[in-house]
């Protein structure tokens, strides 16, 4: 393979590059992305950098080789697969002998047709475009309880605005589950975050927008107004290529797609039983796949399998997760007090392999994964 492709400038992307260079491939790399910045962490988004707190500078991500040439710019439209190409926005064919499609995902949008002045927490930006308003704001709206919108109102809390966020669910526990969420819901509506639930769903209001409209709750204004309500991963320059799509570009556990063609990260998707497909838009997914998908380009090999893990950080709870999410019931408490929110958490499950979780409790990760599969309390953790 003279020539590896890389289409998207995720951290999937950067992890497949530095990979390929880490295991031997001396062969040309080269990374397509859409915006205008080389690969850069999206973690501090919604944390110090919408809140003006963090410089651009802290997105970087460690360099890559200097030899893996990164194009920023470069917008994919088309896979021409029998021709092993990749087609750009402007007309220009890149070729390939080894892909990786690592496009990602774009915010999922609430705003209707002609509707200006939607914010949503995706590409720095998004971010920087928060941060400018926020110095002005003293209220504001998140539409959208997941792990982004909660960190998004967590940081505007810590901040002073009054934040209310509204969702059609209660706050996390569709990700969590029930005792999870409710401990962390606990610690934000302690800290003044609003929780509006709207079973029949949310519309911004006004143009710009300024507010949401719910059947339940009215018509709702605020300063700043931030769609977090999830994202579509990035795959209609596939449409035409024949490759498997299902709402994204399914992968096996190899993070194989097709011969000499890989995938990674937010666009991908996994078929768990036939029928049913599942996304992992998580940031250690997105490492861990580019990582399997660029030694499955080289090698062939069977992936491992490796433990689910999250992190999220709000509301004065650093919580890091280990399973499959959500987590049902309630857990075993290992060690600390949650009413004190310090505790480590374990879910058995019948299988090998069950849950667990640490709030504000220092541990190794390799060891939370190893409660998480069954082993003994493990030392040398502490609140």
């Amino acid at each position: 393979m003279p020539h590896i492709l890389i289409v998207g400038g995720s951290i999937a992307a950067a992890t497949a590059a530095g990979t390929l260079r880490a295991d031997g491939w001396d062969g040309a790399i080269t990374i397509l992305g859409e915006e205008e910045h080389p690969p850069y962490s999206r973690v501090p988004l919604s944390k110090g950098v919408i809140a003006g707190l963090l410089p651009v500078a802290a997105t970087e991500l460690p360099p890559l080789p200097d030899d893996v040439e990164v194009r920023t710019g470069q917008r994919a439209v088309a896979l021409h697969g029998e021709l092993r190409a990749v087609e750009l926005a402007d007309g220009s064919r890149v070729p390939y002998d080894g892909l990786v499609i690592s496009t990602g995902a774009s915010a999922r949008r609430l705003a209707g047709a002609g509707q200006q002045g939607e914010l949503v927490v995706r590409t720095l930006e998004d971010a920087e475009a928060i941060a400018a308003r926020v110095g002005d704001a003293r209220t504001a709206i998140i539409v959208g309880a997941g792990f982004l919108g909660m960190e998004v109102a967590s940081t505007l809390v810590r901040l002073g605005l009054d934040v209310t966020v509204v969702d059609r669910d209660p706050p996390l526990q569709r990700l969590l589950g029930t005792y999870l969420a409710g401990v962390l819901v606990a610690a934000a509506v302690e800290s003044g975050l609003r929780v509006l639930i709207a079973p029949d769903g949310v519309a911004l209001a006004g143009n710009p927008v300024s507010g949401v409209s719910t059947r339940e709750h009215g018509e709702l204004s605020a300063d700043l107004v931030v769609s977090a309500v999830g994202d579509l991963p990035n795959v209609e320059w596939l449409r035409t290529s024949g490759l498997p799509v299902q709402g994204g570009v399914v992968i096996d556990s190899r993070c194989a797609v097709a011969p000499d063609i890989v995938a990674a990260g937010d666009v991908t998707v996994q078929e768990l039983v036939p029928g049913v497909f599942r996304r992992s838009p998580h940031w250690t997914s997105a490492v861990n796949q580019g990582r399997v998908a660029a030694r499955t380009l080289l090698h062939a090999e069977s992936a491992s399998p490796t433990a689910s893990y999250f992190w999220t950080e709000q509301f004065g709870c650093d919580v890091k997760l280990v399973g499959e999410l959500p987590f049902d019931g309630e857990p075993r408490v290992v060690d600390g007090d949650v009413t004190k929110r310090s505790a480590l958490l374990h879910w058995p499950r019948d299988d090998d392999f069950g849950a667990a979780a640490s709030l504000n409790y220092r541990l190794p990760i390799v060891k939370l994964k190893a409660l998480a599969a069954g082993a003994a309390a493990p030392a040398g953790g502490h609140p």
